[in-house]
């Protein structure tokens, strides 16, 4: 059976996932790309990034899509995807959005010397973040949802 999934459903996804997937469309080029989140239960995702294409075509186009999805196996699915408008952010909103990502991912870093590859305060050595980490909200303005299950 096919079906949508209704507005508690999705928000229990958008939840419960810690990876989804970005797309973007700048000069003529589409990319998607896989990015940790933390997504507030209300209408915006957060997660933070190094420089690089993602950022570069977010910039120049801040619209953007996102997805999630939870396979249980070809036949039982639920997919989760939201439109929305890139803000790459700042000062105190940065470090605020920073902390929501940091709590929904550090009970997923599992190893002593596992750190995330850019940015993150890790231990009193690292007190402060790297100049280099873009902290960034996208503020969801469409969600819709389906499933599959058998």
């Amino acid at each position: 059976m096919l079906g949508e999934l209704n507005r508690s459903q999705i928000d229990d996804i958008l939840g419960s996932q810690a990876v989804g997937r970005i797309g973007c469309h700048a000069s003529g080029r589409t990319y998607v790309v896989p990015v940790t989140y933390v997504y507030d239960g209300a209408s915006s995702i957060y997660f933070h990034s190094n420089e690089g294409l993602k950022i570069q075509m977010m910039r120049a186009n801040p619209s953007i899509c996102f997805e999630v999805d939870v396979v249980f196996d070809l036949a039982n699915w639920q997919s989760v995807i939201a439109w929305g408008r890139f803000e790459e952010l700042t000062g105190e909103a940065a470090t605020n959005g920073l902390e929501l990502v940091m709590k929904r991912l550090l009970p997923f870093i599992t190893g002593e010397t596992t750190t995330p590859s850019h940015g993150l305060p890790f231990s009193p050595h690292q007190e402060k973040l790297r100049t280099e980490v873009i902290v960034a909200r996208v503020a969801l303005t469409e969600i819709t949802g389906r499933f599959e299950k058998r």
